[in-house]
């Protein structure tokens, strides 16, 4: 009896190819689903020599990891910004001692502590930060260096 859907492994193949590369449009994932549906793709053209699946999804996974290997060599490595010490930020929220809070630092909102663990810093109030912990701002009250 013939397949009412004509669900052949080429068809299955083009399907996901679509599929992954319209997912990158709308769910960026630095060009992965990308990569992975133009070996779908290439997979579809594969099948109609080789009709066996688990070879081609052997074939898939290989030119899908080459890819992505190529396209990270290609891409521009991302700089990452340092915050110099002695810049000036405003809490948004307390922070409380030993605790974390928020700071507004050049337009963001950041996690923030305070430098002092047993002096809690209230909101609305400018700070400086002195350093920095993943991302996370190590911050002292402005009027604490101006005393």
């Amino acid at each position: 009896m013939p397949n009412p859907f004509f669900l052949t492994p080429t068809i299955v193949w083009l399907i996901a190819g679509a599929l992954l590369c319209l997912m990158e449009l709308f769910i960026p994932t630095a060009l992965v689903e990308f990569t992975m549906g133009l070996s779908a793709f290439i997979v579809a053209g594969i099948s109609l020599i080789f009709p066996q699946v688990g070879l081609q999804v052997a074939i898939w996974f290989g030119l899908s990891v080459g890819g992505l290997i190529v396209t990270r060599r290609l891409l521009p490595k991302r700089r990452v910004s340092t915050i110099e010490a002695a810049q000036e930020a405003e809490t948004l929220t307390e922070i409380p001692p030993g605790e974390a809070g928020r700071v507004l630092y050049e337009g963001n909102s950041w996690r923030a502590r305070s430098d002092d663990p047993h002096t809690p810093i209230a909101p609305n109030q400018k700070v400086l930060i002195v350093g920095r912990e993943g991302n996370t701002l190590i911050v002292v009250p402005e009027n604490l260096l101006h005393s």
